[in-house]
């Protein structure tokens, strides 16, 4: 039986979350989902041995990156450095990996490595927000979206940051076993099997410094800054002076959710912050940010899980 091979690059300075996303998905034996084939993970480096990584503790890798000649998939983790050069080494193994047929995967700030190597060139890639315009300006072949999740381009395929590693490791295992599972992966691990909205939603976004001539941003800024108030996506469309069409398609690719649900997200962002420092009752809560008790109340238990009440419990200051 064939068993599908992952080789996970492993360097100093790494960041230890997104190795533990990848070998958590796919180096966990999981006989309950009677799939045909699972994943053989195996962690290589271009020197094995100890390697210090974010934290500073250490991991002792086995394998070289003789690995990466027989992996079906290689996934290159993200490192706090990112100005720090790619080993010619690794970025040989890694186009010769490519080359060969194999899937080819960044996470987070590994996106700069297969940049590199040129395996991004004339594609779209993302990596985390912070990291974007540097992968843009060092690459300016690659057309890198910060507001995405993920990007696949079949045999490449490059992911935001940190959590978003997750999303990229399920996106695998859905296209290889199919959404039912990657569910089932994603109930083990109590995460989301697909999350709503991409990357952007998180970004730190300067919406008070941002060119007055952005009316995405100005749309933004009017909402954050009315939260209190009840109103439509018909009326921030107007503040952007774009018909309703217009707004919703350049909101979604500007932040990548409809207006509507990103702005109740920022209702229940906001609530929850009040939940956490405010005296006020939930209703005079609702009342702040533009909802009816009601509404409040649902939209926050969708949210975040729990019940106004029981967050105010959980995470009073």
């Amino acid at each position: 039986m064939h068993r599908h091979r992952i080789a996970c690059l492993a360097f100093d300075g790494m960041a230890p979350f997104e190795l533990a996303t990848a070998a958590e998905v796919f180096a966990v034996p999981r006989p309950e989902l009677d799939v045909d084939w699972w994943y053989r993970f195996e962690l290589c480096a271009e020197t094995p041995g100890p390697h210090r990584v974010v934290g500073g503790f250490d991991i002792v890798v086995h394998h070289g990156l003789d690995r990466l000649r027989y992996a079906d998939t290689v996934i290159v983790p993200g490192g706090v450095d990112v100005r720090r050069p790619v080993s010619p080494r690794v970025l040989d193994a890694l186009r010769d990996a490519y080359a060969r047929g194999a899937r080819v995967v960044s996470i987070c700030s590994g996106a700069f490595a297969l940049a590199a190597a040129g395996l991004l060139d004339g594609k779209e890639a993302t990596t985390h927000w912070r990291y974007a315009r540097l992968l843009q300006e060092r690459h300016p072949e690659v057309t890198v979206d910060a507001s995405v999740l993920y990007v696949d381009n079949g045999s490449v395929i490059t992911g935001a940051g940190t959590a978003a590693g997750i999303d990229v490791c399920l996106h695998l295992v859905r296209h290889d076993h199919g959404a039912e599972v990657a569910a089932r992966v994603a109930r083990r691990m109590v995460v989301a099997s697909h999350r709503e909205g991409g990357q952007a939603q998180f970004a730190e976004r300067p919406v008070g410094k941002v060119p007055s001539d952005d009316p995405i941003s100005n749309a933004m800024r009017y909402a954050l800054d009315n939260l209190h108030r009840r109103f439509t996506v018909d009326e921030l469309a107007g503040i952007a002076h774009l018909s309703v069409r217009q707004f919703e398609r350049r909101f979604v690719d500007a932040v990548g959710l409809p207006p509507g649900r990103w702005l109740t997200h920022q209702r229940i962002r906001i609530g929850a912050a009040l939940l956490e420092t405010a005296d006020q009752p939930i209703d005079k809560v609702a009342s702040r940010v533009g909802l009816t008790v009601a509404g409040f109340r649902h939209h926050f238990r969708e949210t975040m899980g729990v019940s106004p009440s029981t967050y105010r419990r959980q995470f009073r200051r």
